[in-house]
């Protein structure tokens, strides 16, 4: 292993050695918190152009297989892990972490104070950075810091293109069909759709672009937004499309970004949060049956909802309940239309490494496309 250097946007330098492929790679620098689950974090699209750093020491135990993809590649731009392992050991591995990330040319670096770094960014917060290893590694501190500093600042950065669909496609309900629902991919997660077939729901897939025209073309009894990278500041495109659908009252559910969205579309304000949430263990209180659900989480962003936990929507869409509250800061954590039939989380419902409390949401969407049936 050669030598590797993570390099901050503030100067900071952390020492290490190369771990997946050699090279340089630059973008925002954020920490997960998950014990487990490193391979979903890889191949979610939402980290795309964001170096993770792994706060758990030990990282690769199990290898990697395909069963627990989140998607086709590994998405982060970079990887930071403290001790990885030196040895593979499950019987579903189908191949090491590093042989993954070589295969998919993401560089990334080991053998540094994770847990310093981690420190360093919630007092300092999420920066840009980049890592440099073999002949990338070879410049002046002062050459590679120039670097960083010349990346591009996920504040502004709109990159739901590089993640979405190609072409629309369709996946089928299992067992007997209770409805259709239209996803917009704004990077979604290979669980996400697995968790609404299972439950009956055929869904159909379009690109981040699609128009409203074209989503209620294609009769759907929900349209759902999905998680994704990128500030929802740079998706007005998004938002126009939205606020067509809520307006015509079809049901609607987003998740992630799809909240974020969703909060932009009633009017509300979204902000970056200083080194937002990440990771399987955020504690998030649901105000509509007084229960506290550990949940997975992957954002940088957040919506600003001043007073409530009831409000008037901004933009006219009527009263928006505040229905999900982090326990750690408060920050919203889920939104729930009361005149029309829309609702969403920021975290993440699906959790394919767990914790599975709020596989419950998938059961609303049902319910509020069946009422919404009867309601017709």
């Amino acid at each position: 292993m050669s030598t590797a250097l993570l390099v901050l946007e503030d100067g900071r330098v952390f020492k290490g050695q190369s771990y997946g492929a050699e090279g340089k790679t630059l973008g925002e620098l954020v920490f997960a918190t998950g014990m487990t689950g490193y391979q979903e974090t890889l191949t979610d699209p939402s980290y795309a152009g964001q170096i993770v750093v792994q706060t758990a020491p030990h990282i690769g135990n199990t290898g990697v297989n395909s069963r627990d993809e989140e998607s086709t590649k590994v998405w982060v731009a970079g990887y930071v892990v403290r001790d990885p392992s030196r040895v593979v050991s499950n019987f579903r591995a189908e191949k090491s972490l590093p042989d993954e990330l070589k295969k998919f040319g993401i560089v990334s670096i080991s053998g540094i104070d994770t847990r310093a770094l981690t420190i360093h960014l919630r007092s300092a917060g999420s920066m840009r950075a980049g890592i440099f290893s073999g002949e990338a590694a070879e410049a002046s501190v002062e050459e590679l810091l120039a670097q960083v500093k010349s990346a591009a600042q996920m504040k502004g950065l709109s990159l739901s293109d590089q993640v979405t669909t190609d072409v629309a496609y369709t996946v089928a309900a299992e067992g007997t069909k209770v409805g259709k629902v239209a996803i917009v991919d704004l990077g979604i997660k290979r669980s996400t759709i697995e968790h609404m077939a299972a439950r009956g729901l055929e869904v159909e897939v379009f690109p981040a672009k699609v128009d409203a025209d074209t989503l209620i073309a294609s009769n759907p009894d929900a349209v759902f937004f999905s998680n994704g990278p990128g500030d929802p500041e740079a998706s007005g495109q998004q938002v126009l499309v939205l606020r067509e659908i809520l307006t015509k009252k079809i049901p609607f559910f987003g998740i992630c970004f799809g909240n974020q969205l969703l909060g932009r579309a009633l009017g509300f304000e979204t902000y970056k949060l200083t080194f937002g949430h990440r990771g399987i263990n955020q504690p998030v209180m649901d105000r509509t049956t007084g229960k506290v659900e550990v949940t997975a989480h992957n954002h940088g962003f957040a919506v600003k909802v001043d007073g409530g936990p009831e409000v008037d929507s901004p933009a006219g869409f009527g009263r928006v309940l505040v229905s999900h509250v982090s326990l750690n800061d408060n920050v919203v954590e889920g939104l729930q239309c009361l005149d029309i039939p829309a609702f969403s989380v920021q975290y993440h419902p699906e959790a394919a490494a767990g914790p599975h409390d709020s596989n419950y949401l998938f059961d609303r969407l049902v319910e509020v496309i069946e009422s919404n049936k009867v309601a017709k």
